[in-house]
């Protein structure tokens, strides 16, 4: 049992002292609350925990934090605080042991490039016998410990329960994506950074932010949290990251592909088969041979060599370990199938991010003399205005497209379909009820030297389709071609 005065001793409480309660457990979920724990009502997209008290409270709450005054008349104590969200950090935190001062945390934002830069890192740190794990929307990557991802950065409680299990497995380093979600919503606020990363920054959750400006401001937000000794390594090819480094108080490590005086690559040669080249930083060269794919990906290799740079890791331990960084799940993945036919996955769901993969699969299509079909649709109850700007991206390169379902989730498929299809302007696209059907019929479609690029998914396991998971994977129907 804890004291709730003990945990609640750094956060603004409004109204009266704090209770005398002790509580075991802490709980965000009214269903999820045993007999006595501290129940957190937190306001979210779809439902508000505050319509949840009572629930809780028959479930064994001993005291709640609220944002609110006297919800409901009972005999638990109803402690107001200004911010729910920050309120769990807070707390959150305080109940692990502040776990993340003894890690070395890495922190990963920007729109695209964080899960293939994190995964990056973590293969240098491995090369260089330091026991590391990685957070992001692979799940939690960790030998002993294992966590499916629902989110690309987990809810506060579960970061501090997840960071403090580490910790007593003897991690020593932490390399995470850090969502434009979960800096808005407080999810990271108390966690001791000692790295941050920028990878870059186009429009994107403009249904959630409003605003390109809102969405930077909140990318921000992970730089400014920042102690004093942290380092940033900022890719200043970006716009938004050149800002950064101009206002940054901390110390930073600039990278780009356009300017020497960064890290940046002095030799560079891309092809279906990878990524070769020279690395400089500072009249040191690193020798790069890596099997991913596309030029966006030697931007995720210097911010990972910057990285390493910053933690003084040696030149054997980087050049290794982005030699043996091979396949990125759902990241410019390829397959080869039967009849030299090439079948690419990738998570792609920006205008941006589906430029870089188009631009990167006609080059190589070139070289072969094949011709590209592209699988692909949009994910429901997200930003609306990218979808006409993703067909109109992938007209000007694809012999035909397949339209197909993509977590459609509570918003009609037909509703999707007719804002994707309204930035075409020819007639070289079908429609698929069926992701599968879809998919199928495309790899059935190309012959010799083809490539089929399945994008928006990547590995993910299911459709969600009106709130329900229904299991699905790309790669398994892929396989079936082999």
């Amino acid at each position: 049992m804890r004291p709730l005065t003990k945990i609640l001793d750094p956060i603004k409480i409004l109204g009266s002292k704090i209770p005398d309660v002790l509580f075991k457990g802490i709980s965000t979920n009214s269903k999820n609350v045993n007999k006595g724990d501290l129940f957190i009502a937190i306001k979210g997209e779809k439902y508000d925990g505050h319509d949840y008290i009572k629930e809780a409270i028959d479930y064994g709450a001993v005291a709640i934090i609220t944002n609110q005054y006297d919800i409901i008349k009972c005999s638990v104590p109803q402690i107001k605080v200004l911010n729910t969200r920050k309120a769990l950090s807070i707390i959150a935190s305080e109940y692990y042991g502040n776990p993340s001062k003894n890690l070395t945390v890495i922190g990963i934002t920007g729109t695209n490039g964080k899960t293939t830069t994190a995964s990056i890192i973590k293969s240098i740190l491995e090369q260089a016998n330091i026991k590391v794990a990685q957070f992001g929307t692979l799940g939690l990557i960790a030998n002993e410990i294992n966590h499916q991802a629902t989110l690309t950065t987990p809810d506060a409680l579960l970061l501090q329960k997840l960071f403090a299990d580490l910790l007593k497995a003897n991690f020593s380093h932490v390399v995470m994506e850090v969502s434009s979600h979960a800096l808005d919503q407080s999810r990271v606020d108390n966690i001791d950074f000692d790295l941050a990363v920028f990878t870059n920054i186009t429009p994107e959750h403009l249904d959630y932010h409003k605003s390109f400006k809102s969405y930077c401001l909140t990318k921000l937000k992970l730089f400014k949290m920042l102690k004093n000794n942290a380092i940033s390594i900022i890719n200043v090819s970006d716009p938004f990251g050149e800002k950064l480094l101009s206002i940054l108080e901390s110390s930073t490590i600039p990278f780009s592909n356009d300017k020497s005086n960064t890290i940046h690559f002095k030799s560079l040669n891309i092809s279906i088969n990878g990524i070769s080249g020279v690395i400089n930083t500072e009249n040191f060269n690193y020798k790069i041979k890596s099997n991913l794919i596309g030029k966006f990906n030697s931007e995720n290799i210097l911010a990972a060599v910057g990285v390493s740079k910053a933690l003084g890791l040696n030149q054997n331990s980087i050049e290794t370990g982005i030699a043996k960084c091979a396949i990125i799940p759902g990241r410019m993945e390829v397959h080869h199938l039967k009849n030299q036919i090439k079948a690419i996955i990738d998570y792609a769901h920006t205008p941006d991010s589906y430029k870089k993969v188009m631009e990167t699969l006609k080059k190589l299509q070139h070289n072969d003399g094949g011709d590209l079909y592209v699988v692909f649709g949009a994910g429901g109850d997200r930003d609306k205005e990218k979808r006409p700007k993703m067909a109109q991206i992938v007209e000007e390169y694809a012999k035909h497209i397949y339209i197909t379902p993509d977590n459609p989730r509570f918003e009609k498929q037909s509703d999707i379909n007719n804002q994707i299809i309204s930035g075409f302007k020819a007639d070289k696209f079908s429609i698929y009820k069926n992701r599968e059907e879809g998919l199928e019929t495309a790899l059935k479609k190309a012959k010799r030297n083809d490539i089929v690029a399945i994008l928006g998914k990547g590995r993910e396991n299911y459709q969600d389709i009106l709130g329900q998971k229904i299991p699905y994977s790309d790669l398994k129907v892929i396989r079936r071609f082999n």
